[in-house]
C-alpha cells in the first residue's frame, strides 16, 4: 500500500491511496525445485550405467559408439524409441514437453487412413496379397504413435487395419495367418464383433466348425443382436448338422 498526501495553501487536505502486492526490487524469482527423495535418488544412482554414444549431425539421433547403429546387440543398446521421441520433439518445437495426452498427430492419422484405404481398394479388386501388404503398412504406422497420445486411438486404428488384413488372408486362403490376425484383434479390442467374426471365418476355412461356432457365440456375448454374427452362426450350425449327417452315413456304410 502506498499513501501520498497533497496539500496546497488554503486548500483542503486530500489523500490518495494505492493498494497492491508488495513490489520486489529483485525481479521474478525462479521456481523452487523440490528436494529429491534420498532413497529414490540412491536407487537411480545405483542403477545408472554410462553408455558411450555418438550423435547424428543434427544431434537428434543417437547411435552406438562403435557401429553407429540405433539398435546394437553387440553394444547392448537400443535407442530406437528414444530417437523417435527426439525426432518428434525436434520437428514440433512448439509442443509442450511432455505434451498433453489429448494431442493427436493428425498427419499420422491421415497416413494410416490413406494406407488402409489403398488396401481396401486392392481388396475390392481381388488383389488380396497386395491388400495384405498395404494393411501391414498401415499397421506399422498405427503402432508408431507418440507414447503420450491417447492409447485408445491406436487400439481402434490398429484393430481395424488388422481385422481387414485378416479378411484379406482369408480370401487368399491363408487361414492360419487370418486366424492369428483375428486373435490379435480380439486381444486389442475384445468387445468388438469384427474380431470374433474374422476368427470364425478363419476357423471355418480350417474346417474347425465347432470352434468357429464358439467364436461367434463369444462375440454375441458382447453384441447379442449383431445380425452379421447371428446369421453366420446359423450358417455354421447348418454346416455342422450337414457334417454330422455325412459322418453318420459314412459310419453306417462301413458296418
Amino acid at each position: 500500500m502506498s499513501h501520498s498526501h497533497s496539500h496546497a495553501p488554503g486548500q483542503a487536505h486530500s489523500h490518495t491511496h494505492s493498494h497492491g502486492p508488495p513490489q520486489s526490487s529483485q525481479g521474478p524469482q525462479s521456481p523452487v525445485m523440490p528436494t529429491p527423495d534420498p532413497a529414490l535418488q540412491a536407487l537411480i544412482e545405483d542403477d545408472f550405467r554410462p553408455v558411450p554414444l555418438s550423435l547424428s549431425d543434427d544431434r537428434n539421433t543417437a547411435y552406438c559408439l562403435d557401429h553407429r547403429l540405433e539398435k546394437c546387440d553387440a553394444c547392448d543398446v537400443d535407442f530406437v524409441n528414444l530417437n523417435r521421441l527426439s525426432t518428434l520433439l525436434a520437428n514440433n518445437p512448439n509442443l509442450l514437453c511432455p505434451p498433453p495426452s489429448n494431442i493427436v498427430t493428425q498427419k499420422l492419422s491421415q497416413m494410416v487412413t490413406t494406407t488402409k484405404d489403398e488396401g481396401n481398394s486392392l481388396f475390392k479388386s481381388g488383389l488380396h496379397t497386395a491388400a495384405v501388404n498395404r494393411y501391414t503398412g498401415a499397421a506399422n504406422l498405427a503402432i508408431n504413435r507418440p507414447p503420450w497420445e491417447n492409447n485408445q486411438l491406436m487400439r481402434e486404428e490398429l484393430s481395424t487395419v488388422i481385422s481387414n488384413r485378416s479378411a484379406a488372408f482369408t480370401e487368399a486362403s491363408d487361414y492360419i495367418s487370418a486366424l492369428a490376425d483375428a486373435d490379435a484383434v480380439i486381444q486389442i479390442r475384445k468387445p468388438w464383433s469384427k474380431g470374433h467374426f474374422r476368427k470364425a471365418k478363419a476357423l471355418v476355412g480350417l474346417h474347425r466348425l465347432r470352434e468357429a461356432a464358439e467364436a461367434v457365440k463369444l462375440g454375441l456375448s458382447f453384441e447379442p443382436t449383431n445380425n452379421e454374427l447371428l446369421q453366420y452362426l446359423s450358417d455354421i450350425e447348418k454346416a455342422i448338422k450337414g457334417e454330422t449327417k455325412q459322418e453318420t452315413a459314412e459310419t453306417k456304410s462301413e458296418q
